[in-house]
């Protein structure tokens, strides 16, 4: 391989459109407003806990109509995708509501608090054939795409090792969500599925893990390590992923093979737009520049990928199925398991 190979995902301003409705309007779901509207997708609803909040969103990104409650919100006959963007203790739940209304649903990262709640609405979206998709943004965004195609090539050899780091300084006063135990807090949810995706995406589910870390004072995760291992395609590799509350750190990913690695790195982080590089034994490598949106824009390739989706009658993605996303949250509840983490009502 002279050159990394073009990605292969469609331009997100040309897919299909959408008319979505935004389940909690919270810093994400501003995130995510702001990537569909430089796109063909349209945000027509917002639904809200309070008419304050939903009205308030609607005003600052120019949607149609605003909800004081989510039941509204999915029940609106013209809104056509349903996007959950509220705390990951409450995601089974809405995620429910949607497929109950027949809408197809992009569901937050982490999908769910625990397996057990992901197999619930993965169940229920399968029973109802209605499209389902973890919204993990770099699967379906043009850099994983290249990562993809040179894993697929064996270009690497016998892959090694995988590692993965998500650590940011997030305090209870920056970021009380993630100290709170009954929003299922903690760094693991929201900084380290990012990492444990990534050793899924590479390798495929792990048949053993081994954490450590330490809690928050208020009993959620502040720093996790694990090591995973025993996967069935690559049984040499061993895995590494560490996480953090505590402390900033360049947000890094690399797969290493005997042949090879490809390291993931930028001005965010491995999992946004950014460069794709392999770096031969001897030292050389070549590289993929940045594709597609930069920042958070790059959002835009989940919702676009679900409009695909639909347009297909396709009911989930081959970039991350729907069994894929419950073996993560697998590892992801071993993980806490091993840790001494638990949320209130599991």
């Amino acid at each position: 391989m002279t050159v990394l190979p073009e990605s292969r995902i469609p331009d997100p301003y040309e897919a299909p459109p959408l008319r979505w409705g935004v389940l909690a309007p919270g810093a994400i779901a501003a995130s995510m407003a702001r990537a569909l509207q430089r796109s063909s997708q349209r945000i027509v609803a917002v639904g809200s806990r309070t008419q304050e909040h939903a009205d308030e969103f609607a005003a600052r990104f120019g949607v149609e109509r605003a909800y004081g409650s989510y039941e509204q919100l999915v029940w609106d006959p013209d809104v056509d995708a349903v996007y959950v963007a509220s705390p990951h203790s409450a995601h089974r739940d809405h995620a429910l509501l949607a497929i109950a209304a027949g809408k197809p649903v992009l569901v937050e990262k982490a999908f769910t608090r625990n397996a057990a709640e992901a197999r619930e609405v993965v169940q229920a979206a399968k029973a109802a054939k209605v499209a389902c998709v973890e919204a993990m943004w770099p699967r379906f965004a043009p850099r994983f795409d290249i990562v993809r195609q040179v894993l697929e090539s064996g270009e690497l050899g016998e892959v090694i090792a995988v590692d993965a780091t998500h650590n940011r300084r997030i305090t209870a006063k920056s970021g009380p969500r993630l100290h709170d135990p009954e929003r299922a807090g903690g760094a693991l949810l929201d900084l380290g599925v990012y990492p444990v995706s990534f050793v899924s995406f590479a390798l495929g589910t792990p048949t053993r893990v081994l954490a450590a870390g330490n809690l928050t004072p208020s009993g959620v995760d502040r720093t996790v390590a694990a090591v995973e291992t025993g996967f069935a395609s690559h049984p040499a590799a061993v895995a590494t992923i560490t996480t953090t509350l505590a402390a900033a750190s360049s947000v890094t990913a690399s797969i290493s093979g005997t042949e090879g690695r490809i390291e993931l790195d930028g001005s965010m982080f491995f999992y946004s737009p950014g460069r794709v590089r392999l770096v031969r034994p001897d030292g050389s490598s070549i590289e993929a520049p940045e594709v597609g949106p930069a920042s958070h824009d790059a959002l835009v390739y989940e919702a676009c990928h679900l409009a695909h989706l639909v347009a297909e009658g396709a009911t989930e993605s081959p970039y991350l199925p729907l069994d894929e996303t419950v073996s993560i949250m697998e590892t992801l509840d071993e993980i806490r398991r091993q840790v001494g983490v638990a949320f209130p009502g599991e």
